[in-house]
């Protein structure tokens, strides 16, 4: 009896510990804490929701489910991702209507190594759900050619290529914090295209964001956090688009200590996750 109970003190311990140990924190672009509640509302009472994920991040992924869940209901959705490339978007609507099954979708929509894991419960919740999922990203392949050959490879596109890439030609601004990085990282070593093929990223998901939303709902975005961070990328692009859109931006970052934002961070989104850095990655 007394050892059963020395075990129960154990476990009890055990759990407490655990419950004081996170695995996240929320905070707003001024350091301050934030909570789960706080982005479900703000998230209510806006038009775009742009999600900044680590793409092999076990926390982040949950969360954008969670939090997809928790706004379905509360207003209308609908959901796109970076992850599938807009001249995809037949073969997803027909996975959506039950035209094809999985397989089907594994080999026609170039679906990323971690879709299973991380994006199909997104996808299927859509599925279940009858909402909208759209594929917003430029086709990689163009995305390429600009890398190669600058924003002007874009116009020998065919009239239904240009069909899934941002109207061209589009804004670019090179001085965005963002791109210059960028340019500067490579060192001249092709810097001057790379943020561009970027930017035709961006402009084209902010094209299809601003595309297939509906009057009084919110469009639910998953990319990766660079493409949003600091307010430029996908938000820069939807801001020129539409200056009255009204938009919340979250960001993933990692860090040793989650228990207070660390001063690179500050600003980098309305709401910035902080995931300790020991999280389970999914490959």
């Amino acid at each position: 009896m007394k050892s059963l109970f020395l075990i129960f003190i154990s476990s009890f311990f055990l759990f407490s510990n655990a419950q004081n140990k996170p695995s996240y924190l929320i905070y707003d672009q001024n350091g301050k804490k934030a909570s789960y509640k706080d982005i479900i509302n703000s998230s209510q009472k806006s038009d775009v929701l742009l999600f900044g994920e680590y793409h092999d991040n076990s926390v982040a992924h949950w969360l954008e489910l969670e939090i997809t869940k928790d706004l379905f209901g509360k207003t209308l959705l609908v959901l796109g991702a970076e992850m599938f490339e807009a001249d995809n978007q037949k073969e997803v609507n027909q996975y959506l209507n039950g035209e094809i099954n999985q397989k089907k979708l594994d080999s026609t929509a170039r679906l990323w190594p971690n879709y299973k894991t991380d994006y199909k419960p997104l996808v299927d919740f859509a599925k279940e759900n009858k909402i909208d999922f759209i594929a917003t990203n430029i086709p990689r392949r163009f995305a390429s050619l600009v890398f190669k050959n600058g924003f002007e490879a874009l116009e020998k596109l065919s009239e239904e290529e240009k069909s899934w890439v941002a109207p061209f030609p589009f804004q670019y601004d090179a001085t965005l914090p963002g791109y210059s990085k960028m340019a500067q990282e490579m060192g001249g070593h092709g810097g001057e295209n790379l943020p561009k093929a970027q930017a035709s990223k961006d402009a084209t998901m902010a094209y299809f964001i601003n595309k297939n939303r509906k009057e009084n709902s919110l469009f639910i975005h998953f990319n990766g956090s660079y493409h949003s961070n600091n307010f430029e990328g996908i938000n820069w692009y939807l801001k020129q688009q539409n200056q009255h859109i009204k938009i919340v931006t979250i960001a993933t970052v990692s860090q040793t200590d989650i228990s207070k934002l660390e001063p690179e961070y500050l600003g980098k989104a309305n709401f910035i996750i902080v995931i300790d850095e020991d999280a389970t990655k999914t490959y």
